[in-house]
């Protein structure tokens, strides 16, 4: 995984594998059961890399409901040294947000690539889910992103069909 760019002004240094690591660990003690790395810095496996401030993990919970895990995720993960910063745990400062996942983002994880970074194993979003995600949410830096991902990531057109599909979505005009 490519991911040696700057992700603000203060650090060039990103503690990934770290962020990556707990989630593993999350998923060996029972608190989730599945996770992949999302957003920003999901993209940025298929893409040229840009700036971003955080990590976007997204987990399916072991239990049910929209906050299932959170608070045993914070728990763990501060027993560990983690700090809480507003909704981010801060792992050397960088900021890793935990999200559960539903819906379409469940099936990101579900069929979330299988990674190695820096010796540790890894999950992220495929590029057809990350376009797919950007067309749900439909920010201008999400519409940004779907165009870059268009241009320069290897996509599965027939794959991405199929998903916008199943999710009632369309690709907002570039």
């Amino acid at each position: 995984m490519r991911l040696v760019m700057p992700v603000n002004e203060q650090s060039s240094d990103i503690p990934l594998a770290d962020a990556l690591r707990a989630a593993n660990d999350l998923v060996a003690a029972k608190l989730i059961q599945e996770w992949a790395l999302g957003g920003a810095l999901a993209a940025i496996y298929y893409v040229e890399p840009f700036t971003t401030y955080g990590a976007d993990i997204f987990f399916i919970p072991v239990g049910k409901g929209l906050t299932a895990g959170i608070p045993a995720i914070y728990a763990h993960l501060q027993s560990q040294g983690w700090q809480v910063e507003r909704e981010h745990l801060m792992v050397s400062e960088f900021p890793v947000q935990f999200l559960a996942a539903g819906g379409l983002t469940e099936e990101a994880v579900r069929e979330a690539e299988r990674i190695e970074f820096e010796g540790v194993p890894a999950r992220v979003f495929r590029a057809e889910h990350i376009v797919a995600i950007a067309a749900s949410v439909g920010r201008p830096k999400d519409k940004a992103r779907i165009e870059q991902l268009l241009q320069q990531a290897s996509l599965d057109k027939t794959k991405l069909e199929n998903i916008l599909q199943r999710h009632n979505l369309k690709l907002p005009t570039l």
